[in-house]
């Protein structure tokens, strides 16, 4: 047995944690790397230790050292109590939801939330007699206004999906705390690095872990974090939604999350300029992206923010279907796909005024988000500077 590993503490600084925090090599042989644990069944070496259930492992659905490592390790770096794995980023959500919601009750949740969550409250939740209000992300403490005594729920995601709206998450939390509404955010653009839930007043934090997480577009993973006052709730409807994400994909999320500083790092750099660059572009009517200084909610994301990451969108002025497929087809490194957060360019066109009800979106032209992956910078911006001879040409 190898020399055990001192853990990380709260005074070593967030990248050190990052590196070390749910390692214990001394329980692995020496191996730096939590191994996969599969399996179903944990054999009890006693029907004493079996009835009182007195060991650390129970049931593979209920945890594994291989699960335990990385919801250790996203729990401290988010802040919260505990985090708790599902097998996708919408189970996360769907799980938290249900968590706090029951017939009859009503949430809020924010005209510019990710698309599958807006479908799991009008249909789902409207089935089991959840109420679904929508709000404009840019409401602040004005939302005090639509909080009724049946208001159960604050959901909140900023930067907004598609549109990167910033809200401020601070008012929106004094004023659903003062109903005692829980706030519920999806934090994935963010990640536990660039924006700490908890300490602006969140009482659940969400990741789609399959994004920056996992960071390399190989796996499916979910995460919900939770302060004490949060946590029994969210874990009896886990437990009772059977939610267990597969050791693989679990393995996968520990090894990426131990370089997210770095791939962060290099992600808002290339993406800030990158939307810079396009911000030039004659073809280009304006950039979404809450870090640069002409953007509407600039002053939020600085102050509120650590840092952003390489998604964002631009809307392009009036152009036809053939020309944008034009320019979208015979790209070579930006990719089409409904995905975002691995190592790779992406890049889709969006329009959300079919299906906002708070909010209108109008704009002339067509919505395109953008993944600033991992490649050379000016490599990209070639690619696009040919896609945008390709629009022209086709207009």
């Amino acid at each position: 047995m190898s020399k055990a590993t001192k853990t990380p503490n709260k005074t070593h600084k967030q990248d050190t944690r990052l590196a070390h925090s749910g390692r214990d090599p001394s329980c692995h042989h020496g191996f730096v790397n939590t191994p996969i644990y599969r399996g179903s069944t944990v054999l009890y070496p006693s029907m004493a230790c079996l009835e009182a259930n007195a060991q650390d492992y129970s049931y593979g659905r209920l945890g594994t050292p291989t699960v335990e490592a990385l919801q250790t390790t996203l729990a401290e770096l988010e802040g919260g109590d505990a985090t708790l794995l599902t097998p996708s980023g919408l189970s996360a959500v769907s799980a938290a939801l249900l968590a706090f919601a029951s017939a009859g009750d009503h949430i809020l949740v924010s005209d510019s939330v990710y698309r599958p969550t807006r479908r799991f409250c009008d249909n789902v939740l409207k089935r089991l007699g959840v109420s679904t209000s929508y709000y404009d992300p840019l409401i602040g403490g004005d939302i005090a206004k639509l909080l009724t005594d049946k208001t159960r729920v604050v959901f909140t995601e900023s930067p907004g999906s598609q549109t990167f709206e910033v809200q401020d998450i601070p008012a929106i939390a004094e004023a659903a705390h003062a109903r005692d509404a829980v706030v519920i955010m999806d934090n994935t653009w963010a990640t536990p690095l660039y924006f700490k839930p908890f300490a602006h007043g969140v009482d659940v934090s969400i990741q789609a872990a399959t994004k920056y997480i996992v960071g390399h577009a190989d796996a499916m993973l979910g995460a919900i974090t939770t302060t004490k006052e949060t946590t029994s709730a969210v874990a009896r409807v886990h437990d009772e939604l059977g939610l267990c994400p597969g050791p693989e994909d679990v393995f996968l999320a520990l090894r990426g999350l131990r370089s997210l500083s770095v791939r962060l790092e290099r992600h808002q750099k290339s993406g800030l300029e990158l939307a810079e660059w396009l911000a030039a572009r004659p073809e280009v009517a304006r950039v979404l992206h809450p870090g640069l200084a002409s953007d509407p909610g600039h002053a939020l994301w600085k102050s509120d923010f650590a840092g952003a990451s390489g998604l964002f969108s631009i809307v392009l002025k009036p152009y036809g279907r053939q020309a944008l497929a034009g320019m979208l087809d015979d790209l070579q490194l930006f990719g089409m796909g409904y995905s975002w957060g691995g190592y790779e360019s992406l890049i889709i066109p969006f329009d959300p005024s079919s299906y906002r009800s708070a909010t209108i979106w109008q704009e002339d032209g067509p919505g395109l988000r953008l993944h600033v992956g991992l490649e050379d910078i000016d490599d990209l911006k070639a690619d696009l500077d040919a896609g945008f001879g390709r629009l022209a040409a086709g207009a």
